[in-house]
This record gives structure tokens, sequence and C-alpha cells, in this order.
């Protein structure tokens, strides 16, 4: 362990990430298995991002956002999987404090700003149901551009925060994180030092970051709720709810691992369950909300159809 050297004690310049497994035909087994996650999670993201870029059909508010959030499930993903597909193969498992902390950050990031863009696509199923002869004035490209670049904003900067105040902790030994990538509560475990300040520090950030949208997304669909009862077309109803079951569906996978992991008391800290969970909600939610949308959604597969070739169009 290479340890710096500081006044009084030493100071860890790299952590170890211990990952699932030590056994090497365990990991050759979880290296194949997670390739054709990632794998399959880019290229499931990639295609949704190209066919809304090429069918100007889907040049609407409801698939520019999706097209953001398949950009942010493509980031995020890669921000852990490829380290941790070369740990799994590897003699090493080591990474630095400065890799360490690039990590965290960008992971909280692009996380930190899917939450909340979760909060911008239920505002979006409000208004096109509530309000669907207003809805592209309510939903102007201008504001879409400003709702979009808001969530990048909080993200980053929120992540920022959080980042900093776990690691301007001080790591003296041991650097050994019961993770496969730099997660904060395993990193921030580690630390030589009482951290109870940080954790209510989190858990402020999570009631903003977490409680927060969902309970405007639960707000945003008892409303569309309300609305869909009202109408008297079962036609519409099922279009409607076809559509709203589609964000329910990825906001419950997203929310439901992420509330676990970052709501919970340091002292319940669990390191091999919270691996588990954290890999459900980074890599098969990415992998999962392609399929969500492309078997649910007729418009993408029009598209998609499209793109294989015209005549199929109509098949």
């Amino acid at each position: 362990m290479l340890m710096i050297p500081g006044q009084n004690q030493s100071w860890v310049s790299e952590f170890i990430l211990l990952g699932f497994s030590s056994d090497p035909t365990t990991n050759s087994i979880l290296f194949i298995v997670f390739l054709l996650i990632y794998l399959s999670s880019v290229m499931g993201n990639g295609l949704i991002i190209l066919l809304i870029c090429l069918d100007s059909h889907l040049h609407t508010p409801m698939y520019f956002f999706l097209c953001i959030l398949a950009m942010l499930d493509m980031g995020y993903v890669t921000t852990t999987m490829p380290q941790m597909l070369v740990h799994l193969l590897a003699k090493s498992q080591t990474i630095s404090f400065a890799g360490c902390w690039i990590q965290m950050y960008v992971f909280g990031a692009l996380a930190t700003t899917e939450s909340t863009f979760f909060v911008v696509m239920a505002y979006d199923r409000y208004v096109a149901i509530c309000h669907p002869l207003r809805y592209t004035v309510i939903l102007n490209w201008g504001l879409c551009l400003w709702l979009a670049a808001g969530t990048w904003i909080c993200g980053f900067f929120f992540s920022l925060l959080h980042t900093f105040f776990t690691m301007s902790l001080p790591y003296c030994g041991p650097n050994k994180v019961s993770h496969y990538f730099c997660d904060s509560p395993s990193v921030r475990s580690l630390a030589c030092m009482d951290t109870h300040l940080i954790e209510m520090v989190d858990q402020v950030l999570s009631v903003f970051l977490v409680v927060a949208p969902i309970s405007l997304i639960v707000a945003s669909y008892i409303r569309i709720a309300m609305a869909i009862l009202k109408l008297k077309s079962t036609q519409v109803h099922n279009k409607a709810f076809s559509t709203c079951a589609s964000h329910l569906t990825v906001v419950t996978f997203f929310y439901g691992p992420s509330t676990y992991i970052y709501m919970k008391p340091n002292s319940s800290y669990s390191p091999e369950r919270d691996k588990q969970v954290s890999l459900f909600y980074n890599a098969f939610t990415a992998l999962l909300n392609p399929l969500v949308y492309s078997l649910r959604n007729k418009d993408i597969k029009r598209a998609f159809l499209k793109v294989i070739g015209p005549s199929k169009v109509d098949c």
C-alpha cells in the first residue's frame, strides 16, 4: 500500500477495489457476463439516440428528453464498468486517489442529473396529458433546453459538494474498498475519523436529490391519473397509461436501489449487499431502459423499421 507521508501520519495515495471475487475462474465468467451487459447497454442506448436524431417525427420534447436519458445511461455505465472489466482480468485492482476522486465525481454527477431529470420527464407527461392542446406552446424548445441544462448544472454542482466532502476526509489506511468502483459510502467507511457530520450532510443532500424528486414525480402522476380518469375514450386511456407506464417503470428501477444505498444510515452499511444493489441501478437499469421504451413505444419501433428498410415500415 503506497502512502504519502504527512506531518503526523501517512495518507493513502491509491485504493484497492476488491470487486466481486478473488477467484480467477469466477472473475473470467463475470467478465463475459458484464462485458455483454455493458455492450448491450451502450448499443441499446446508442440506438435510441441514433433513431431519435435520424427520424424527424421524433423531434418532439418527449423524445428529446428520452435522448438525454439515454446519454446519461451511457455515461454513468461507462464511468464504472470498463474499469471493472479490466480489474476482473488484471492482477492489480488499484486506482489512484485522483482517479477515485474523478470517478466518484463523474458517476455522482451523472446519477444526480438523472435523478433530477426524471422530474422533467414527469412534467413532460403531465403537460402532454393534462394540457395536450398547449403542449408545444408550454414545452417550447427554449424551455426544454433550459430544463435539460438546469438538471446537468444541478447534478454536477451537488456531486462536486458530495465528492469534495467525502474525499477531503483523512484516509490513513487501510485502503481496500469493498466495491467494484469508488462509491461514496464504501470509500467513506475507510476514513480514519468520525464521519457523522459528513453523513448528516449526505442525508440533507439526499433529501434534495432523492426525496424531493420522488415527491414531485408522485404529485405529477396523481394529477395525470386524475386527468386520465376524466377521459371517456378507452383508446385514449390505454395510450396515456402505456406512455406513463414506461416512465414509471424506469423511475422505479432507478430510485428503488439508489434510495436504499444513499438514504440508509452508515451503521447499516453492508458491503456485499450494497455491491449487488448498486450493480442493479448502475448496469441493469441502463440495460433495461432501452428495452422498456422500445418495446412499449410504437414510434421507436417505426423509426427502427425505417432505418432497417422503408419497405418494412408497413409490415
